[in-house]
């Protein structure tokens, strides 16, 4: 648009143009030529050659090789290695049941030591206990102030026979078994003291109690003895299963 602007402007610029336009017209024509006869036929042969349907040669199929086997010769280092690992195995093995063997053996070794320290350690509170029992008994047994009363069998029990140490000042009284029968679970001794001719309770023991045994403080008393009642003792004695009597 600018360029036609310019022409209708300026006429001699639409001069100088058409003149470059002829004189470019005149150089076409001068290197023309002319095209040869058969150039006609050529394009219409290349166009029906470009038309006909393209056919890919099939390849043919080259003969099946057979596979080849080619042998493995086994390296020596693959046969040491196989030969270290087994070996490493069976050792392993070995130490496993060792140490099995040895981890069971030291831990019952354990067990019975454990077991045989807790014996001792029952066998030294036991006798520590009754050492302690003997030297209590024996402050009782040698100080003037505990008197001791006998109480020999009665008919129902002739070789029984019993003891108690009684202090007057201090009240204490304790009972030395030597011969009481024994007695069915249901049952227990009972030791009484007669005091202005009335029985009354200084407690229930087993039959088979060892040592001095601690009984109920008396403060008055004539006579003591021993009957069997039902377990945890009676109110009132039965004289028909009295086993000891002894007077003061």
């Amino acid at each position: 648009m600018e360029v036609e602007a310019m022409m209708a402007k300026y006429p001699e610029i639409k001069d100088e143009l058409n003149n470059i336009e002829l004189a470019f017209e005149d150089m076409a024509m001068a290197t023309a030529q002319t095209p040869k006869r058969d150039l006609k036929s050529s394009i219409l042969d290349l166009i029906e050659e470009e038309e006909k349907p393209v056919v890919k040669p099939q390849p043919q199929a080259s003969p099946k090789e057979e596979p080849k086997v080619v042998q493995m010769q086994p390296s020596p280092v693959l046969k040491y290695a196989v030969a270290a690992s087994l070996t490493l195995t069976l050792v392993c093995g070995y130490l496993a049941v060792d140490y099995r063997a040895k981890w069971k053996n030291t831990n019952k070794a354990y067990a019975e030591l454990l077991s045989n320290n807790e014996q001792m350690a029952e066998q030294y509170n036991r006798v520590r206990q009754e050492l302690g029992d003997i030297e209590s008994d024996l402050l009782v047994l040698t100080n003037p102030d505990f008197r001791r009363i006998e109480m020999p069998g009665t008919d129902n029990a002739k070789d029984a026979f019993a003891s108690v140490y009684w202090n007057q000042l201090s009240q204490e009284l304790y009972l030395d078994i030597r011969n009481l029968k024994e007695l069915s679970e249901d049952q227990q001794y009972q030791l009484w003291a007669i005091v202005d001719g009335k029985p009354v309770d200084a407690g229930v023991f087993d039959w088979n109690a060892e040592g001095l045994v601690r009984m109920k403080n008396m403060s008055n008393s004539a006579a003591f003895a021993v009957t069997i009642e039902p377990k945890g003792g009676s109110e009132n004695p039965t004289l028909e299963s009295m086993q000891v009597l002894g007077t003061v």
